[in-house]
């Protein structure tokens, strides 16, 4: 292990986030520098509070199996290059779940039980981070080539998983994006705050140099039909994630100002990486009213006060979590809890428990102000309380509720694949459609999950297409999507 006593010396300490009134005024990253180099002052200590556990729970709580013991050891070891080697054999891009994921990992650690538990996603991008700049990630090429080609279609997590590692199996292997840019959500999802797109690009230029194809731009079901598709490859990986975004259908909801995260949070995207977007949904000098109270909805928070906002209210249906790990949620499994994400830091109200009722109009078919009720958890469903409906202003209403799978129409209907119960594409235990050759991986057939699930998803289905197009495999498979962890 690291520090045999590294638990009992040292408390859990964070990387300090650049000072909330210079950060707004900006789109950098809320670390200085970047996570990673923020957290170097600290990163041996953290990582010495590891205890090696015999049984380690973090091993569970990741989907990806990250050997989180190892590299902790390593990093307290300073050797940096063999604790990329030991993270990057489980998990293909440490720097984006490093920063993105909400580390389920951290609430299975051992020492959690009783104690603060280990800094386990700081001392994962601390690692990547730093390999980065010291040149240790480098393209790993195939020896030699199947003569087997794969078409994966979306490029997010799952998409460029599946990518990576079936072109380092040896097959040829092309992305297909209908957006113009490569990285799906990753790219015009995420807020520049939370992932500035150079880490992205550092990433696809790794992998174009290894030999992936990325085609950009090409609607797959419409621009090229599902029938071209399967004529031009040998298998099919469908990762064009869960991206039909759940609606409010109540009275007003016609009225203009009223619109999906995932129409508002691309188009601030584009901007601030210089782009100009016509017509751009923006909050200035707006009352916002943020409706969901998940990572989208801190996303449009951060972006809402960035835009300068006049003020910014995210409304929850659920009470407020408690600072504790609730009693039937106990180690190790993921509890829910009262969480600060780096935009909550920021400005904002959350209000929780309540529940939206109606939308006003102005005197020009706009949103002025949305009337809701506070709401209670009894027999199975949500009750209204009565006497607690009021108004509040709202110029700007943005969905975050969520989403309810992936689009049917088009490349789905083409291929002819089954779904199952909940509209996601059905699949066997090694990921394989209803249909032959046809793989799915990620929230196109999970449904709405983590970025750490979506990226252990795209190995395992690489390992499946792999072993049908070759009849083995040495690639790695994580975890069967029919099994589940304790903090799914």
């Amino acid at each position: 292990m690291a520090d045999p006593k590294g638990f009992l010396k040292y408390g859990r300490e964070v990387a300090e986030r650049r000072p909330v009134e210079e950060r707004i005024h900006d789109w950098n990253e809320v670390y200085p520098g970047g996570p990673g180099r923020a957290l170097l002052p600290i990163i041996k200590t953290q990582a010495g509070r590891c205890m090696d556990c015999g049984i380690p729970f973090c091993h569970q709580g990741c989907p990806l199996g990250n050997i989180i013991p190892e590299w902790n050891d390593l990093v307290w070891r300073d050797d940096w290059d063999g604790a990329i080697e030991r993270l990057h054999a489980t998990n293909n891009f440490p720097e984006f779940t490093g920063r993105l994921c909400p580390a389920p990992c951290e609430t299975s650690c051992v020492l959690g039980i009783n104690q603060d538990p280990v800094t386990i996603k700081n001392v994962e991008v601390a690692i990547i981070d730093r390999a980065w700049e010291s040149g240790a990630v480098r393209p790993q090429p195939p020896e030699w080539l199947s003569g087997k080609t794969v078409a994966v279609i979306g490029s997010g997590p799952a998409g460029l998983a599946a990518a990576q590692q079936l072109t380092r199996a040896g097959h040829t292997v092309a992305v297909y994006e209908r957006a113009d840019k490569i990285g799906g959500l990753l790219r015009y999802g995420i807020p520049e705050f939370k992932m500035e797109k150079k880490v992205l690009d550092k990433r696809l230029d790794q992998m174009r140099r290894e030999g992936t194809i990325f085609r950009a731009g090409i609607n797959v079901g419409g621009d090229l039909t599902g029938a071209a598709l399967r004529d031009r490859y040998d298998a099919v990986v469908l990762a064009m994630g869960a991206t039909e975004a759940r609606d409010l259908p109540i009275a007003g909801r016609e009225l203009g100002g009223i619109h999906q995260a995932m129409e508002f949070l691309p188009q601030s995207n584009r901007v601030s990486l210089g782009e100009k977007v016509p017509d751009q949904i923006r909050a200035d000098g707006k009352n916002v009213v943020i409706i969901g109270g998940g990572d989208t909805g801190a996303d449009c928070l951060g972006t809402s006060i960035r835009q300068n906002a006049k003020s910014i209210t995210q409304l929850e249906i659920l009470p407020q979590p408690g600072e504790d790990r609730p009693a039937d949620q106990p180690w190790p499994t993921y509890p829910m809890t009262f969480r600060v994400s780096s935009a909550h830091e920021e400005a904002g109200d959350r209000v929780y428990a309540v529940s939206t009722k109606e939308f006003l109009a102005d005197d020009n078919g706009n949103v002025r102000a949305l009337r809701l009720v506070e709401v209670k958890f009894e027999g199975g469903k949500f009750e209204e309380v009565q006497g607690t409906e009021r108004e509040i202003p709202a110029e700007l209403v943005l969905f975050a509720m969520g989403f309810t799978g992936p689009e049917r129409a088009g490349l789905i209907d083409q291929l002819g694949v089954e779904l199952d119960e909940r509209g996601n594409v059905a699949r066997d235990k090694t990921y394989k459609s209803s249909v032959d050759g046809v793989y799915v991986a990620g929230d196109a057939g999970r449904g709405q999950s983590l970025i750490v699930w979506a990226i252990a998803e795209g190995r395992s289905a690489a390992a499946a297409v792999d072993t049908f197009l070759t009849g083995a495999t040495t690639l790695p498979a994580p975890i069967p999507p029919t099994e589940r962890p304790l903090t799914a």
